[in-house]
């Protein structure tokens, strides 16, 4: 049974917060974590400091950095294992070769220049076709004649 309050002047409230059409977010639910990603010098600094550093400080160096000590486990297994290429590996899909681009354009050229050619060929058989054409009508005429230039007495 819900209670109605009602104040002065006619106001109603039925005891709602929020409209019911709405719906909130939990609030116990956190957005997912991102992974974060760490450099190759970032990983080779942190190492080198957390190596130097004293008995009492390496604690310090992981709580400042938020790192936990697997982190660096897994780091310095790589740098010991001569994989300076691990440390540096980056993540995701590879650059791609500059020659591709290179490749690419130079087909693009050589097809534009092939249809040119072919459009030159066409022009050229279509002129040879009307200069066949001319010479034939020309030949079909019958040649006219000069009236011979004025006779000289003579």
């Amino acid at each position: 049974m819900a209670t109605v309050l009602t104040a002065r002047r006619g106001l109603v409230d039925d005891g709602r917060v929020d409209e019911p059409e709405r719906t909130r977010p939990d609030p116990e639910v956190e957005p997912r974590a991102k992974r974060r990603t760490f450099t190759a010098e970032y990983k080779a600094r942190i190492l080198a400091e957390y190596d130097a550093a004293g008995h009492g400080e390496k604690g310090a160096i992981l709580r400042r950095e938020r790192l936990y000590s697997a982190h660096l486990v897994e780091w310095r297994r790589a740098r010991d294992q001569g994989v300076a290429e691990a440390l540096s590996k980056p993540r995701g899909r590879p650059a791609a070769d500059p020659r591709d681009k290179e490749i690419e354009q130079l087909r693009a050229r050589l097809a534009r220049q092939d249809r040119e050619l072919e459009a030159s060929r066409r022009v050229m058989d279509i002129m040879g076709k009307a200069n066949a054409l001319l010479e034939a009508l020309s030949e079909s005429i019958p040649e006219i004649t000069r009236e011979s230039s004025p006779k000289e007495n003579g």
